[in-house]
C-alpha cells in the first residue's frame, strides 16, 4: 500500500504562516539583551506573539531560524518552550544567554556548552522545629521534579538533562571561531534564585559540578526532553563572583552570535 505524505511535508513546513523548506532551529533568550541582536541579523522576519511570549521567524545565512524571547524564570521558559514546539515543530532548540560563574577557572566571556543542565532550586529541606532556624548549606537532599513514582528513592535524586550529542558536536566543531573567550563543556544550573552567597555557590560547584547558574535552561530542557526534541544550553559568563569577574553587558551579543552559528551549522549538516 502506498503511503501518501501529508501536503505540508511535500511542500515544506507551513508553520504559523511561514513556509520553511525544513524545520527551523528555535533559539531562546530570556530578555531583550539576549535576543534583540539575533533578531536584527535575521532576514524575512515575521513577529508572532502567543500569550505573553514573542517569537521572530526568519532566516540567517539561508537557514530557518526562530528567535524566542522566553522572559525570565523557570515557568516562563517552560511555557515558551512548549509554545515553540507546538507551533514550530523545531529540528532543535538552543537556550542561550548570560549566566553567573560557579567555576573559578572560568572567566567573563567564556562560553559553557550544557553537557548537562540541572534544576538547582529543587530540594527537600531538613526537618527542624520552630525556632531552630534555617541553613541553606544543609539542603543536601535533592528533589526529582519528574519522578516515575512516589517512592522516596525516586524523589530524592536530582534529575539532570543531557545536552544533545549532535548539537554539542556541532558547537565544538566551530568553537575555534569564537575568539572572545574559551568554549567548554559543563553543567548549567538553573533555578528561580539569584545566588550571591559564595559558600552556597561553592556547594553547588563541589556537589553538582555546576559551571554557571541562570534561571531558564533546565526548565526548557525538561520540556524538550518530554517532547523528544534535541536541546542544548549555551551560556556565556557575564560575571563570575568566585574570581571577581565583573559584569560585562557585551557578553550577551557574543553569545548570540555564537548560538546563531551553531544553529546554522547544525541545519547545514542535517542537509548533507
Amino acid at each position: 500500500m502506498k503511503i501518501l505524505k501529508p501536503a505540508f511535508l511535500a511542500a515544506g513546513l507551513l508553520l504559523t504562516g511561514h513556509l520553511y523548506a525544513q524545520a527551523p532551529v528555535v533559539i531562546q533568550g530570556a530578555l531583550d539583551i539576549e535576543t534583540d541582536h539575533m533578531v536584527s541579523k535575521l532576514t524575512h522576519v515575521k513577529s508572532k506573539t502567543y500569550g505573553g511570549w514573542q517569537f521572530w521567524e526568519g532566516k540567517y545565512k539561508g537557514q530557518p531560524i526562530v528567535i524566542s524571547r522566553t522572559r525570565m524564570g523557570m515557568t516562563d521558559a517552560a511555557a515558551a518552550t512548549t509554545l515553540a514546539i507546538e507551533h514550530y515543530h523545531p529540528a532543535a532548540i538552543i537556550n542561550q544567554g548570560t549566566a553567573g560563574g560557579h567555576d573559578p577557572a572560568l572567566n567573563v566571556f567564556d562560553i559553557v556548552l550544557g553537557k548537562q543542565s540541572e534544576n538547582i532550586g529543587a530540594f527537600i529541606t531538613p526537618k527542624k522545629a520552630l525556632g531552630e532556624g534555617s541553613n541553606a548549606l544543609t539542603w543536601n537532599k535533592p528533589f526529582n521534579v519528574l519522578p516515575n513514582d512516589n517512592s522516596d528513592a525516586e524523589a530524592s535524586r536530582h534529575l539532570t538533562f543531557a545536552g544533545d550529542d549532535k548539537l554539542i558536536q556541532t558547537a565544538n566543531s566551530i568553537k575555534s571561531t569564537y575568539t572572545k573567550g574559551r568554549v567548554v563543556e559543563g553543567v548549567i544550573g538553573s533555578a528561580d534564585v539569584w545566588n550571591n552567597e559564595l559558600d552556597r555557590i561553592k556547594l553547588f560547584h563541589d556537589t553538582y559540578k555546576t559551571s554557571v547558574e541562570e534561571m531558564e535552561t533546565a526548565s526548557a530542557a525538561q520540556v524538550a526532553s518530554l517532547y523528544k526534541v534535541p536541546f542544548l544550553g549555551i551560556r556565556v559568563l557575564s560575571n563570575n563572583a568566585t574570581n571577581n569577574g565583573a559584569y560585562n553587558p557585551n557578553t550577551g551579543e557574543a553569545c548570540q552570535d555564537y548560538a546563531l552559528d551553531v544553529a546554522t551549522t547544525y541545519l547545514a549538516n542535517a542537509k548533507k
